[in-house]
């Protein structure tokens, strides 16, 4: 079996799992989605993961309870612990704060995101993908209001908490009606972490009000673009990102044009699973 073979097994069983987290989902049953038997899967798992499959299923069940907790606030946390899989709640807030070093309320009022994203640096292959479909269109010029972050990327969702409560306190750039962006103003995986720039953006005409979420207007200028329409998680940005630079660009014969890639967010984390999100990744030109 090559290494590209196990690769795109392990793959295939994450999204399934992502797929299907209010299921029952057993080794039996996985092991048929890598079409292994179940020794040779469990073993595979654990050495393309790092962790074992049910600590794996765990750690997906709590990923989406902690969007729940940080970012959807009308939801009970009774709820999102018997929605995550557990008995009680009490057992929910045993694991959560095991896994995180917060409870599931002490997270709901200010996460530790760094501690949090340490969880989740799996050992997971790319999935091999060799060439992506990048297609090229017209942007245009779209006013935002925004949240600047500066530091760490682990730390990007306290501006994303920010800008979300900004949202639902004024009605202004309301997520239901209006578009959704980020703007990496270099790279995190080369940057000083105290250097790393990005900004949390939405659709909005006009000037935006003083507020105390740091909220300010902006704008996203128009032109042509390379596109990747991304589906799946949000790890997968960096790979997308550096097939355009490293593979497309040379390759077109096109032209950067002074302006930093930037991302549209089609949905969001606590609306679906993380396999099925969707982004559109944009790559300025000439």
């Amino acid at each position: 079996m090559s290494l590209k073979s196990e690769d795109s097994r392990i793959n295939r069983v994450c999204d399934y799992i992502n797929q299907n987290l209010d299921a029952e989902l057993t080794l039996a049953q996985l092991s048929d989605v890598a079409l292994l038997s179940k020794y040779h899967f469990h073993r595979l798992f654990s050495a393309f993961t790092g962790v074992s499959l049910v600590r794996f299923i765990q750690l997906m069940r709590l990923k989406r309870a902690s969007f729940r907790l940080a970012f959807e606030h009308e939801q009970r946390i009774i709820d999102i612990a018997y929605e995550a899989g557990f008995d009680s709640p009490e057992a929910f807030s045993r694991a959560f704060k095991r896994t995180f070093g917060q409870s599931p309320s002490g997270f709901r009022a200010s996460p530790e995101w760094p501690e949090w994203h340490s969880k989740f640096q799996f050992d997971m292959p790319s999935g091999g993908v060799l060439k992506m479909n990048v297609e090229i269109l017209n942007f245009a010029e779209t006013p935002v209001a925004l949240v600047e972050h500066k530091g760490p990327r682990e730390q990007v969702l306290n501006a994303v908490g920010q800008f979300i409560a900004w949202r639902k306190e004024t009605g202004l750039s309301p997520v239901n009606s209006s578009q959704t962006f980020g703007i990496p103003y270099n790279d995190p995986n080369t940057s000083a972490p105290e250097e790393f720039r990005f900004d949390v953006c939405g659709s909005f005409d006009g000037e935006v009000p003083a507020n105390g979420y740091g909220v300010k207007s902006g704008v996203i200028p128009g032109g042509r673009c390379a596109v990747i329409h991304l589906r799946g998680s949000h790890e997968k940005i960096d790979e997308s990102i550096y097939y355009l630079y490293r593979t497309w660009l040379p390759e077109s014969g096109e032209e950067l044009r002074d302006y930093p890639c930037f991302f549209q967010y089609l949905n969001f984390i606590h609306e679906v699973d993380e396999c099925d999100l969707l982004t559109d990744i944009y790559l300025p030109l000439k």
